[in-house]
Formats: C-alpha cells, sequence, structure tokens
C-alpha cells in the first residue's frame, strides 16, 4: 500500500533509547596496567544519532555500567539523556514515558543482554545487534548485519528511517557539499 512521506513520518519512534556495551561496543573491556577501562566506540554510530536528531528523535543512553567513559561519549554526541548504572531499564522507560507523555510503544530500542529483555519486550520497534545470544535475538524485531561495536546503533537508526521513508532523503540533507 502506498503512503506518502508525511504518513511514513508518523511512524518515527517519539524516542530512541539505546544500550553500549555490546551495541555502542564489542562488550570487551579493556585494561590498562594501571587499572584504567578503556571502551572503543565506533564513529558510525554517531552519524546515527544525527540522523535520527534531523528528524526530531532525541537518543537516550542507558547502561547497566557506571562508567564516565559512556558520559563522555554521550557528550560528544550532544545526547542529553545519558543514565549509567541502571538496574531496571524498563522502569526508568516507564518513568521517562511519564515526562514525556509517551507511552512504551512510541520507543525504538536496542539492546543485546539479559538485562535488556523487559525492556525489548515492551517497547514498540526493538532490535539487537548481530552476536547477541540467540533467545535475545529471537525476542527482537530486527536483528543488525553487524555485532556490536562496528556500527550496529547506525544501522538500526537507518532501518528505522528506511522503514519510515526517510533514508535517502536523510542521507542527502546530510551531505556536506
Amino acid at each position: 500500500m502506498y503512503m506518502d512521506k508525511t504518513e511514513k513520518k508518523k511512524n518515527l519512534p517519539k524516542l530512541v533509547i539505546t544500550d553500549i556495551d555490546g551495541v555502542w561496543t564489542d562488550g570487551g573491556m579493556y585494561y590498562t596496567a594501571d587499572g584504567d577501562v578503556m571502551k572503543k566506540f565506533s564513529v558510525r554510530d554517531g552519524w546515527g544519532v544525527a540522523m535520527l536528531r534531523r528528524h526530531g528523535v532525541d537518543t537516550v543512553i542507558m547502561t547497566g555500567e557506571n562508567t564516565e567513559i559512556v558520559t563522555q561519549r554521550a557528550r560528544k554526541l550532544h545526547v542529553e539523556r545519558c543514565y549509567i548504572g541502571v538496574e531496571d531499564k524498563l522502569k526508568l522507560a516507564e518513568r521517562l514515558c511519564g515526562e514525556l507523555h509517551i507511552s512504551l510503544h512510541d520507543i525504538a530500542f536496542i539492546g543485546d543482554d539479559i538485562n535488556d529483555l523487559p525492556l525489548l519486550r515492551a517497547v514498540g520497534f526493538s532490535a539487537a545487534p548481530a552476536g547477541s545470544p540467540g533467545y535475545i535475538q529471537s525476542e527482537v524485531r530486527y536483528v543488525t548485519h553487524v555485532p556490536g561495536g562496528q556500527g550496529a546503533f547506525r544501522e538500526f537508526a537507518e532501518k528505522i528511517l528506511y522503514d519510515c521513508g526517510l533514508l535517502h532523503s536523510t542521507v542527502e540533507l546530510l551531505l556536506p557539499f
């Protein structure tokens, strides 16, 4: 059935929530000899945030890890809502829904592990990166082709925009010249 771009834009989620470890990173933790923890992020995922923002869709970070590294990455990408050390992502998402006057059905979420399951099951559009456990992949609507840390969030954002008929125009808008 044909839908014009106005109708398709209505299908955009009102909010996108993402886990970090295993989605934006490969899930590994790198330790220096001094005990400092490091994480490697894919710059591709930053473009996913920019693409969604171009259509007024905010990205929210929710991670169980309690590390300043994630806060720094969020700051660099101008992600205003970054929650670290989250024990119950569903409860936090419900609270956000109340504050923003939206429902869980209005949210898209990408996560990769056991602590993400309750929220993955509750949102309107759910995804997991390739390489996530099979029981996680079987619970979501979309599994990315790339694993976490290799642009899985970017692919997730592009899938959302593609399904709404907005990917091509978004790419054209973001071209530098």
